[in-house]
C-alpha cells in the first residue's frame, strides 16, 4: 500500500500502534531505500478514552512533514525521531533517543 501512495510524491504519515512502530519504522526504512519523501509514523500513548495524546502526536506529524527531508521518522510527544535513533521505553512510557544506528 505505501509503494502505492508514493506515487503522489508527497510526504506520508502513518498512523501506528506504538508497541511495534519502530520495528515497522525498520522494516519500511530497508523495503524503500531510494524513498524520497519523508515518511513519518505515529500513534497515541493513552488510549482515547483517557485523554488520549493521539492527536496532538498526528498534528505534530502533519507540521514534520512540511519541513523535514525524505526518510522515515517517528513522532511522539513533540519530538520528530529518525527511526534508527528511538526506541520506546516502556518503563517511561515514552519514546527515547537511542544510541544505536541499526537494528
Amino acid at each position: 500500500m505505501v509503494r502505492a501512495i508514493l506515487k503522489e510524491n508527497a510526504p506520508i504519515v502513518i498512523s501506528h500502534g506504538t508497541d511495534t512502530m519502530v520495528e515497522t519504522g525498520f522494516y519500511l526504512q530497508r523495503a524503500l531505500p531510494q524513498l524520497e519523501i519523508p515518511l513519518f509514523l505515529t500513534g497515541a500513548m493513552t488510549p482515547l478514552v483517557r485523554s488520549s495524546d493521539g492527536l496532538q502526536n498526528l498534528t505534530e506529524s502533519l507540521l514534520a512533514a512540511q519541513l523535514l527531508r525524505a526518510g522515515v521518522y517517528v513522532v511522539m510527544h513533540g519530538t520528530v525521531y529518525p527511526v534508527h535513533r528511538v526506541r520506546k521505553d516502556r518503563t517511561l512510557g515514552r519514546f527515547v533517543c537511542s544510541d544505536a544506528e541499526t537494528q
